[in-house]
């Protein structure tokens, strides 16, 4: 020890500091007898203090042997005859049992200089570096971008802080076989080795769970020449930093289970790399200063060329449509694909397309693709589905019931409300829930929002749950979306393990959220539409808060198909009531956007539905705007019939404003098919209804429409005088959108009529309505941009109105092909 003393930069005082940090372990008061300076200090106290604890503590033992064993030298070998004894007066002795290791020198006066000259190191054999990285494909398909954010993470790392980094994602996504082959490329950086282990956080093996950091430990150890492994954990750990201070390490820690089983495995010093994968995001990490990458399945295009260069080969260049097929029901995931195209590559005969029909059945890809008999996919989410809480797992299995790719915070806490008894429907459908949406939003704001504000906050930490495990994806600030693999397994484990009366009863409160949240839509875009009354399963949901009309349009727009399904649901159930409010709480959704067949469909449904529950205001709902649906889809024989139907209605009834609505709709039918004058007379038939019962909005819209039908007609000052008239109204009663409908006309009608500054002035205020938030309408901005195009090659400005038109069929290819055909044939003709 003195020796070592001598020079503090010595490899042999900075492995004595270790030793005596071992020893610290077991007693710290040790600590207090380690010199921080060349003058402080007591080594003897120090070497009796350590010597006192290795006869007690075999941790500390172990190091202190393996210290004196690689830094002191043997003593010199002496003879008895070599030299005369020395005499008593200048014979210095050793006393008290002193044991003396390495070079020594005993003497009273020494002249001259002094040279130890200590033994070459024994050399014995040594263990290999350790390289245990599993090995990796010599292909790596479509992860450039993943090896680039690795190389980024690390290189963005403080120099002075340990190197953690966590790559999380989907079981099968490929995170071990991206970090290994990322590993593999950088072995230079790694001269002291590479240690993988395998934390089996989510084994699949019966009775087997995840591994013990101190199981690893001793593993990590040995590989790196440890004599012997302390027994202790706390010991093994401190021992593992010992020895990996300074080593310039890499540590792959593969499928860990939390952040608990890696942090003792944690390198202590910044030269080492430590790597976790996990399947959940592991952001307890984050405290340790965790760098976090989450890897994602693989695009399309790389899904179907790593289908290639598995077992597929040409029969999946010979039919692509049917590969993509199957790497979308693999939900692009390597894994997934990579037993499909072993599957191809066990039969050679077997095409890709029945590959694809036979994933396609029953749950999918979950019972298909099998290993040795097992099917390994549904395997690794079942098994990541028994790891989760009770709440998040009831919440998992009733996600998977609903109808629907898409969850929000409010839908879920609806779903997962306890069941209550459902009133009976009323004669007229209408049961005991909200009647209006003004109502519903009151009782949004009351009782009913504060039942859904106890629920929410234990739905959403059941929602972060399942988050951190990767089996829910969060796709925006409180929206979310299932794995396209993981969205089956739900709906099996829902279907296996809720009761049926749980079943029904979440699927009601899902339907009870679909209405409410479209009413509360209907609301916002057209606040003058009358609304009936709305039925809601009690307690009342409380439907997804909007940002304004061009988030309530939004959502419509990409719930449309949720939706639909939802009024399918409801006819199949005969959920009646549920069923026709649903289509009519659509209506903003079909007059904007103008998805003809969902239109037509879910008031077919719908009507079938009000007649079923005895409700006649249903009945005559769905008949006149279903009629307005089949007349955009030009079958106007069978619109006719359905307001046909609604005008006896009406007239059976005396109700006078429904009667003026299914005389405008003959009249527009009229209109359309070029008789004139019997849509004049429909028009204003319905005008003189409207006016006697004071409907100052039909009136408006009755206006609009006597102007449509001079324009067909020519009389371009009368069209204008009218379409004038009819915007004011709409206008002074906050009527946006249809005002903006009407204005836009009003400015075609001004250019025929030869006043083109005031008609193009007129068509750009509209049109910049119709792509702002309140009056949005993909097809009128295609309208008035067509409109447009006409006003500026009629004044001979040709470049002007070729921007327009092109602009308009860039809307309309996305709307309707065949109108985007005949505006190329008129840029064409240009």
């Amino acid at each position: 020890m003195v020796a070592c003393a001598a020079e503090r930069e010595s490899p042999g005082w900075g492995e004595l500091a270790r030793v005596v940090e071992i020893a610290a372990r077991a007693d710290r008061a040790v600590y207090a007898l380690w010199p921080t300076t060349a003058a402080s200090g007591d080594l003897i106290h120090l070497a009796h203090k350590l010597r006192e604890l290795a006869s007690e503590d075999v941790t500390t033992a172990d190091a202190l042997r393996d210290w004196l064993r690689h830094h002191a030298p043997p003593l010199p070998s002496t003879s008895p005859s070599s030299s005369p004894s020395p005499s008593p007066a200048t014979r210095n002795s050793v006393t008290g049992g002193a044991v003396l290791h390495g070079p020594t020198v005993q003497a009273r006066d020494i002249q001259g200089g002094i040279h130890f000259h200590p033994p070459a190191e024994r050399s014995g054999p040594r263990l290999p570096v350790p390289r245990q990285l599993p090995p990796v494909r010599t292909r790596l398909v479509d992860r450039e971008a993943d090896v680039r954010a690795l190389d980024t993470l690390r290189a963005g790392r403080p120099s002075d802080a340990p190197q953690l980094m966590v790559v999380s994602g989907f079981a099968g996504v490929g995170k071990t076989t991206l970090v290994s082959r990322w590993l593999h490329e950088q072995t230079d950086s790694f001269p002291d080795g590479q240690l993988y282990a395998d934390l089996a956080g989510h084994s699949t093996e019966e009775g087997s769970g995840p591994v013990q950091a101190s199981t690893v430990l001793e593993g990590f150890l040995r590989a790196l020449g440890a004599p012997s492994v302390p027994a202790d954990t706390a010991q093994r750990v401190a021992l593992w930093r010992s020895l990996t201070a300074g080593l310039r390490l890499a540590v792959l820690l593969d499928n860990a289970y939390t952040a608990a089983q890696v942090r003792p495995l944690l390198l202590g010093a910044p030269t080492g790399l430590t790597v976790v994968t996990s399947r959940t995001q592991l952001t307890g990490l984050l405290a340790d200063g965790a760098a976090v990458h989450r890897l994602d399945a693989l695009t399309t295009e790389s899904a179907v060329e790593l289908l290639t260069v598995g077992g597929g080969g040409q029969r999946v260049t010979h039919d692509l449509e049917a590969a993509r097929r199957v790497v979308a029901l693999c939900a692009r995931l390597p894994l997934a694909i990579c037993l499909a195209s072993a599957q191809l590559a066990v039969r050679p005969h077997r095409s890709v397309s029945a590959l694809a029909e036979s994933l396609s059945q029953g749950y999918g890809p979950l019972d298909a693709l099998r290993v040795d008999g097992e099917a390994v996919v549904r395997t690794a989410l079942d098994l990541s589905y028994r790891l989760l809480p009770p709440e998040s797992a009831a919440l998992y299995r009733r996600a998977g019931l609903l109808p629907t790719d898409r969850y929000d915070l409010f839908m879920l806490t609806a779903v997962s409300a306890e069941p209550a008894a459902r009133p009976d429907d009323g004669p007229d459908g209408t049961g005991q829930g909200y009647g209006t949406a003004a109502d519903a939003r009151d009782a949004g704001t009351g009782e009913a929002y504060a039942a859904y504000a106890a629920d929410a906050d234990a739905v959403d930490l059941a929602l972060g749950t399942l988050v951190e495990a990767n089996l829910l994806e969060e796709t925006g600030p409180g929206t979310y979306r299932f794995h396209d693999l993981v969205r089956p397994h739900a709906r099996r484990l829902g279907e296996e393990e809720e009761s049926t009366a749980r079943r029904d009863h979440t699927l009601r409160r899902y339907v009870d959220w679909c209405l409410a949240t479209a009413t509360s839509a209907e609301s916002i875009l057209t606040p003058s539409h009358r609304n009936l009354a709305r039925d809601y399963t009690p307690p009342h949901v409380v439907p997804t808060a909007f940002d304004g009309p061009a988030d309530a349009l939004a959502w419509l727009d990409t719930r449309r198909d949720a939706l639909m399904t939802a009024v399918r649901l409801c006819a199949e159930r005969e959920w009646h009531a549920s069923c026709w409010q649903l289509a009519d709480a659509m209506w903003p959704l079909v007059l904007r956007l103008r998805p003809t067949e969902i239109w037509c469909e879910s008031h077919r449904l719908g009507l079938a539905a009000a007649t079923a529950s005895g409700s006649r205001a249903g009945e005559d709902r769905m008949l006149t705007s279903g009629a307005m649906g089949l007349r955009e889809a030009g079958r106007h024989t069978e619109a006719a019939d359905w307001y046909t139907r609604a005008l006896e209605h009406a007239t059976a009834d005396g109700d006078t404003k429904q009667r003026g609505q299914a005389i405008n709709g003959l009249g527009h039918l009229s209109l359309l098919t070029g008789r004139l004058d019997e849509a004049r007379a429909h028009f204003e038939h319905a005008l003189r209804l409207w006016e006697s019962v004071g409907y100052p909005r039909g009136v408006a819209l009755c206006r609009r429409r006597l102007g449509e039908t001079e324009l067909e007609a020519a009389d371009f000052p009368e069209a204008a005088r009218q379409l004038a008239w009819a915007h004011r109204e709409l206008k002074s009663m906050g009527e946006e959108y249809e005002a903006a409908r009407v204005l836009a006309t009003l400015g075609r009608a001004l250019v025929l009529d030869g006043r083109p500054g005031d008609g193009t002035g007129k068509l750009t205020r509209a049109l910049d309505a119709f792509r702002g938030s309140v009056a949005r309408d993909a097809h009128w901005e295609a309208r008035s941009l067509t409109w447009l195009g006409e006003a500026a090659e009629g004044q001979g400005h040709g470049d002007e109105a070729r921007r327009h038109y092109e602009a308009a069929r860039d809307i309309l290819r996305l709307l309707t092909p065949d109108e985007a055909r005949r505006m190329d044939d008129r840029l064409r003709r240009l």
